[in-house]
């Protein structure tokens, strides 16, 4: 039925989404690809609450993997009982991809943890979010993406690459499970009878 063909379609799409997630976090956690900036806690925030890691990347592979077992589910009673906890899966991974949308964006516009120079001297923090009044942030004016931040290297640009591809493949998950948000809800009101209903010829 078609219902069962989009839960299988969606849970192919998101798998890679979601290995490119955990991926996406696990990088950030490692600016410069260097384990010390972990251990001592300079690493972005958003970064550190690994988002990526648990909400658009094993919540959603479980979400996945369960809409797959459901695509293979037969039986009038059956489907219905399977699409309701479709239903509530899919809840959970909008959830957990949105939210990891919204953490990665907010990760972009704040800038940043870094070593940089204050009139006390070298110092942690985050020097490139956005000030009222003063600047709109970094993310407008890319001469200070090389000039501010002094460790690690190359942080700027390797936040802004892998939040923002954190970012919107998060966001293309949330719009998946909106949409099988509504598929499971067709699934538990129709079942199985979505798509087979079908002309045939008429025996003389």
């Amino acid at each position: 039925m078609c219902v069962s063909r989009c839960l299988r379609c969606v849970a192919v799409s998101l798998v890679p989404m979601a290995m490119v997630c955990i991926v996406s976090n696990i990088l950030l956690l490692l600016p410069d690809l260097k384990i010390h900036f972990l251990l001592e806690g300079h690493v972005t925030r958003e970064a550190t609450w690994a988002t990526g890691l648990w909400g658009s990347g094993v919540l959603v592979l479980i979400g996945a993997r369960s809409f797959v077992q459901t695509s293979k589910t037969r039986g009038c009673c059956a489907v219905r009982r399977q699409m309701l906890s479709q239903v509530l899966y899919s809840c959970v991974c909008l959830l957990a991809a949105g939210l990891c949308c919204l953490v990665s964006a907010t990760g972009l516009c704040q800038g940043p943890l870094c070593l940089y120079n204050t009139t006390s001297g070298p110092s942690w923090g985050v020097p490139l979010q956005p000030v009222p009044d003063r600047h709109a942030g970094y993310l407008y004016n890319r001469t200070l993406w090389s000039s501010v931040c002094l460790e690690p290297l190359g942080v700027v640009q390797w936040n802004v690459v892998l939040f923002s591809m954190m970012g919107g493949v998060s966001g293309l998950q949330t719009v998946l499970c909106a949409a099988n948000v509504l598929n499971s809800l067709l699934g538990l009101i129709l079942g199985q009878g979505v798509c087979h209903n079908k002309v045939s010829p008429v025996s003389v």
